[in-house]
């Protein structure tokens, strides 16, 4: 379908799930992904920049992972914080379907994939992981920070890898002065034409 994209809802196009050998949290796991979501035959390259530079997981509490795509993020979180909740959080439900496959493979119960309105309002986060949608447009984009960001618990971290060429310091810029004063933006690092952008709640 022409016009599909990662970020549709219910992709048009038939599943055709395939099979990928990944590396996640020092192990090797053979996971399922399909046509219709980001990065199906690979972890990206964003995203294996992103789990390259970030600390770990922190121990406990909830954590999410915003646009889970496959589940990289979300299974790494769950595999090195295994008494923490983990939010896979993503529009296109055949994302979804597959991070529920994908944490039932690697033994992870401590995930739970679901829509954005399906996370209970109430809820703050210890940490958030994110490679974020942005070709979904910058209002769409704005918008969705704007909404979760300000969720994360007091002293948490949030860290985005945004390609550079895509507007990764026009961002950083956006999100200073957007966002509270109680919170502070860094690049946290540079690799391979990606910056990982570490947003801290004082």
């Amino acid at each position: 379908m022409a016009n599909e994209h990662y970020f549709s809802v219910t992709p048009g196009s038939e599943v055709k799930l395939r099979q990928i050998r990944v590396q996640l949290a020092g192990q090797a796991y053979e996971l399922t992904t399909s046509n219709g979501i980001f990065s199906p035959e690979r972890i990206d390259a964003g995203t294996q920049v992103l789990l390259a530079n970030t600390p770990p997981a922190p121990p406990g509490g909830h954590l999410l992972d915003l646009g889970c795509g496959w589940g990289p993020i979300a299974l790494t979180l769950a595999l090195d914080s295994p008494r923490s909740t983990v939010w896979a959080v993503d529009v296109n439900e055949r994302a979804l379907d597959l991070v529920r496959r994908n944490a039932e493979a690697v033994g992870a119960t401590n995930v739970n994939a679901c829509r954005p309105e399906d996370v209970p309002d109430d809820i703050e986060f210890t940490g958030i992981r994110s490679n974020p949608p942005i070709r979904v447009g910058k209002d769409e984009l704005h918008g969705m920070l704007t909404t979760w960001l300000p969720r994360l618990e007091p002293g948490s971290d949030a860290w985005l890898v945004v390609q550079r060429n895509l507007g990764s310091d026009s961002l950083h810029r956006w999100l200073e002065g957007t966002l509270p004063d109680s919170f502070s933006v860094s690049r946290a690092a540079t690799n391979k034409g990606y910056r990982v952008l570490r947003v801290r709640k004082r």
